[in-house]
């Protein structure tokens, strides 16, 4: 059945095609909101494993040696010399 419309043009959200019309672009922009998220979740390459939630597993050998990586890039960004260089940039 065809949307019933107001006097004025508009739609009226009183009636029962209406409110099924709305429930199922609520449901779609749910399901393409999920589809989304799974989408932007990039699959990695089977030496860097990485957990459900998107983080490396730091339990494997390659997650150990990123994690020890990005210590090493830590400490030499707060080391001294590196600080008085960005003073004089």
């Amino acid at each position: 059945m065809a949307i019933q419309r107001t006097a004025s043009g508009k739609v009226d959200k009183r009636t029962k095609e209406y409110k099924e019309m709305v429930e199922r672009a609520r449901k779609a922009r749910a399901a393409q909101k999920k589809a989304a998220k799974k989408a932007t979740v990039k699959k990695s390459s089977a030496a860097a494993k990485r957990r459900s939630d998107g983080k490396l597993d730091q339990r494997t050998k390659a997650g150990k040696e990123a994690a020890a990586r990005m210590a090493k890039a830590r400490k030499a960004k707060g080391g001294l010399k590196n600080r008085i260089k960005r003073l004089f940039r």
